[in-house]
């Protein structure tokens, strides 16, 4: 448990990677394999993960990630990974209806959770991106109209230093028993 602990708090969002420094395939497959095992409700696996590696893909992606000072790190990345939220079973769709959770989009969560953990793993950096020109990155890799991009990945071999992590104080997100 204390390996896991430690990757857990080693784990942080990188914004800065070494330009040109690709990652592996093995590497990248097995940071994605990670994602694909990841729990969801009802096993209903709504994802469909698009792995960006190629230099001028990547660079119209990443561009089409960066707006207002966002993300301009991107273009950095040796990877991005796309999440696009697909059709899950009949039993999460009700359990969805009758419970009024969306539990597509927790288990999009877990899977980039899990991605990122496995990236860790693996010695690259990772951040999780929600802000994006989705009609343009779904032009561009040919997703569907009917799909939603949620969320991308960027992947790649940290350019600087990990950061100490902050986090609220225990005793004031965590209670046994009672709120």
């Amino acid at each position: 448990m204390s390996d896991f602990l430690e990757l857990v708090n080693a784990r942080q969002s990188d914004r800065a990677y070494e330009p040109g420094r690709k990652i592996e395939r093995e590497v990248l497959e097995r940071i994605v394999e990670a994602a694909r095992l990841a729990p969801s409700a009802c096993n209903g696996q709504p994802w469909h993960f698009t792995v960006i590696t190629e230099d001028a893909l990547l660079k119209e992606v990443a561009a089409a990630t960066a707006s207002l000072g966002m993300n301009k790190f991107a273009k950095d990345a040796s990877a991005l990974v796309l999440i696009t939220h697909e059709s899950t079973n009949i039993t999460s769709r009700l359990g969805c209806g009758i419970k009024d959770k969306d539990f597509p989009m927790m288990d999009l969560g877990i899977a980039s959770a899990y991605m990122t953990l496995a990236a860790e793993s693996e010695g690259v950096g990772s951040c999780i991106l929600g802000w994006f020109d989705e009609k343009k990155i779904k032009e561009l890799v040919g997703i569907p109209k009917s799909k939603r991009l949620m969320l991308i990945v960027t992947l790649g071999y940290a350019a600087k230093p990990k950061r100490k992590k902050v986090r609220k104080e225990w005793a004031k997100v965590v209670s046994f028993e009672r709120y």
